[in-house]
């Protein structure tokens, strides 16, 4: 409807034209506005009210029947109002496409192959990974929203220096009976000696994290960091005790990991080891060299040349002729390009990669791997938790990721005891859970720095993941009782009662999702279904929508109760919040 109105304008105008057609924020003002009276009144050198006047008289000869009226308002704004038949249409369009309402077909030439998650196998996901995780999730469910074809990717940081302080950290501390053993051959022997996760009574990446950290402090000894070093050489040199005991490691890391991605509805089609590409960088640094792209330094060094870019330049490998992270990113980017024949390819990173980032884009275009536009940093912004602070590593108050749902799981069970019983309260728990961390994650915008109030987040009343949950739930129930009371819709919508201020907002629906598409905003899809949500409780606050004595009302009101269910369920859905039947 917007694309008609701004047709109608510029056929009225029979010229070009740059303006702005929107929804007024207050609904009763109309249901499309636009300025151009305002932008072109000032360039003909008009009065602004009068200029919309005679726009309107215009525009109003050619006005189909899905608009019923148009206005001017205020210093000459132009007010489009929507028809009843339009809303009767729109009700019958959601209806009818039901889950496909506000998706675009799917362009199998639009390939995005999108990096998300990517924990280091070394640690435990922390609130920060969380954060990461749902920026993933939601850009990649709006991509395919949008009708892109997305691959969802991870890559597993497996080798070099953390891995093998973890390693070093099981092998000498990981002995069920407290004991130490350096000697390598002697676990392999007697690896029944060794904690497990079932063992420890730990999640299996909670254990290697643990591990890490004493192995890591061990290493502040410079003969134990001697021998931490010696094992990397002698990962890379294939020996097969080193690589038995590091599988091991990472196998219980990636085991604990793995569940907890799941749990934050993660999933991925595809995910690349370090191992498997880490030494193919190498060559590009000689082509690159070749090519003149690089320069060698003095000292042996190899120098990119971003001047051109505007971009200081960066060491693509060191003196002694070993590889930096840029240096088999350069690999992996080519690597997925070739993999996956993907025309946009985008890491979910934070923002401090930025700059990293940005060198790696125009590296890859000096090489020829990829233009630069096809290339995309989505950063989010930081995490802390309402009073504890700004959350540090070093300070020890780092908040892991499980721990925090958790207490958000065991918050919502209390809020809901007496409403949740029997065999489901955990799994309905789970999801209310899992809806409250995510609007809270999305709702303030992708690169703002949020500090997480959990009361606030687990509110019915508004703003919040479970306040949309319990609206979809509450529209379910009505069309349950509905249906057990005989009383469904009849496929007809009674026109003259379809321009409820509900309907007025349901419509909007696909604009939302195309927005947010573009500006690759999720918090827009949010904002939305917060409107929405609190729309369709107004509705059911003062309709009596199951009317035995007019079935005919019932059925219209049945129809916009469908409806909204439908958006909302669509709109959680891109947002990766769990839909519960009941609540």
């Amino acid at each position: 409807m917007k694309e008609i109105i701004k047709q109608l304008i510029l056929d009225s105008l029979k010229e070009e034209a740059s303006f702005v057609v929107e929804h007024p924020a207050d609904i009763s003002k109309g249901d499309y506005s636009t300025n151009v009276a305002l932008v072109l009144a000032k360039k003909l050198k008009q009065n602004p009210v009068d200029f919309a006047h005679s726009l309107v008289v215009e525009i109003q000869k050619n006005l189909p029947d899905t608009i019923s009226k148009v206005e001017v308002a205020g210093p000459g704004f132009i007010n489009f109002f929507l028809s009843p038949k339009f809303f009767a249409e729109s009700l019958k369009e959601i209806l009818k496409t039901d889950e496909e309402f506000g998706k675009k077909p799917l362009q199998e030439s639009d390939v995005w192959a999108i990096e998300y998650g990517s924990p280091n196998p070394n640690k435990s996901m922390h609130l920060g990974h969380m954060r990461n995780v749902i920026t993933g999730v939601t850009l990649c469910n709006l991509i395919e929203w949008g009708g892109g074809k997305v691959v969802r990717e991870m890559v597993d940081n497996n080798r070099g220096i953390a891995i093998a302080k973890l390693m070093w950290g099981y092998l000498v501390c990981g002995k069920k009976d407290g004991g130490r053993v350096e000697d390598i051959l002697y676990w392999q022997s007697h690896k029944n000696e060794w904690h497990t996760p079932e063992s420890s009574g730990k999640k299996p990446d909670r254990l290697m994290d643990e591990m890490y950290v004493k192995g890591a402090s061990e290493c502040e000894k410079p003969e134990i960091d001697k021998k931490v070093r010696e094992m990397v050489v002698k990962w890379e040199e294939k020996d097969p005790v080193i690589w038995e005991l590091w599988a091991t490691v990472l196998d219980f890391a990636h085991q604990g990991q793995n569940e907890t991605l799941k749990r934050l509805g993660a999933r991925f089609d595809y995910v690349w080891h370090e191992h498997e590409h880490y030494e193919e960088g190498k060559r590009y640094v000689k082509e690159g060299l070749e090519k003149g792209i690089f320069k060698k330094l003095e000292d042996g060094a190899i120098l990119t040349n971003l001047e051109s870019y505007g971009l200081s330049d960066t060491i693509v490998q060191k003196n002694d002729g070993t590889a930096l992270y840029i240096t088999q990113d350069i690999a992996l980017t080519d690597l997925k390009k070739k993999k996956h024949n993907a025309h946009h390819q985008v890491w979910v990173i934070g923002p401090e990669q930025s700059l990293a980032l940005e060198q790696l884009f125009a590296v890859c275009e000096q090489l020829g791997i990829g233009k630069r536009e096809e290339f995309l940093h989505v950063s989010y912004g930081y995490v802390s938790i309402k009073g504890q602070g700004k959350m540090s590593s070093r300070a020890g108050n780092v908040v892991y990721a499980d721990d925090f749902f958790d207490e958000v799981k065991t918050k919502v069970e209390e809020i809901m005891k007496e409403r949740i019983v029997g065999e489901e309260k955990g799994s309905i728990a789970e999801k209310i859970a899992h809806g409250a961390v995510v609007y809270e994650m999305l709702k303030a915008g992708r690169t703002k720095d949020i500090s997480f109030d959990i009361e606030k987040a687990l509110s019915f009343e508004g703003d919040s993941g479970p306040y949309l949950q319990y609206a979809h739930t509450r529209a379910i129930s009505v069309l349950r009782k509905a249906k057990e009371e005989g009383i469904e819709m009849s496929g007809g919508v009674k026109i003259e009662n379809s321009d409820s201020p509900l309907t007025k907002i349901l419509y909007r629906f696909p604009e939302i999702v195309e927005e947010a598409f573009t500006l690759k905003a999720p918090q827009l899809v949010v904002t939305y279904l917060t409107e929405l949500a609190s729309s369709f409780n107004g509705y059911y606050a003062n309709t009596i929508i199951i009317d035995k004595a007019n079935l005919q009302e019932s059925s219209t009101r049945l129809a916009v109760v469908s409806a909204f269910a439908t958006v909302m369920k669509n709109g959680l859905t891109i947002l990766g919040i769990p839909v519960p039947e009941k609540m």
